[in-house]
């Protein structure tokens, strides 16, 4: 399978006690992709591609951010500690069904942003961060740019030759007042910025 037909679930980060258990960090907003046994796929580090492995079980850490699972095959710390750094990946048709107004991650990525009350394309959605609420990045086709202080002059006689910019990300909160449109056919959200959030340091 090609690398877009794999979806990444979580990030092994360490061992869990002594009998194999492993800690996982997710990159999913399903809980049952590290609870529900049966089978996953796993990616080594270094290595490009996954094998299938038997989730056995799992439960989360509260207050963590983390959930321990149980595979198949792996019962010692040793065994566990190889897989540090191991990708869990699903296929991407084994998607669970989503409630009206939610939207898979690798859905928003790449659609366009514009401004719904000018009109104007402002930029592309880059990723989408979980923070309390769901946080939009957005890379903008251009900066929209708050003045800084004044630099201090250098003594170089040469300036240094500058580094070409990064373009400029900022963080959209994902919710229905800034976000009222989201048309997954049109490969557009439609955002109703306020004061100040598109604004980055010059």
């Amino acid at each position: 399978m090609a690398e877009s037909e794999w979806l990444e679930i979580g990030r092994i980060v360490a061992p869990q006690g002594l009998r194999g258990e492993l800690r996982v960090y997710p990159n999913t907003d399903f809980p049952e992709r590290f609870l529900e046994p049966g089978t996953r796929w796993l990616r080594r580090k270094g290595e490009r591609d996954p094998h299938p492995v038997e989730l056995l079980g799992g439960r989360d850490i509260p207050g963590k951010g983390l959930y321990v699972v149980e595979l198949e095959g792996v019962e010692t710390r040793e065994a566990a500690e190889d897989l540090r750094d191991a990708v869990l990946l699903v296929s991407a048709d084994d998607r669970p069904e989503l409630e009206e107004g939610e939207y898979h991650v690798l859905d928003l990525v790449g659609l366009a942003v514009f401004d719904r009350t000018t009109g104007d394309r402002l930029g592309v959605v880059t990723d989408v961060l979980s923070a309390g609420n769901d946080l939009l990045e957005v890379q903008l086709d251009r900066p929209f740019l708050v003045p800084d202080t004044p630099p201090k002059r250098s003594r170089r006689k040469k300036p240094k030759r500058p580094k070409p910019p990064k373009p400029p990300t900022v963080l959209v909160p994902f919710v229905t007042e800034i976000v009222p449109v989201v048309d997954l056919d049109a490969g557009r959200i439609e955002i109703v910025p306020p004061p100040g959030l598109l604004e980055v340091q010059a």
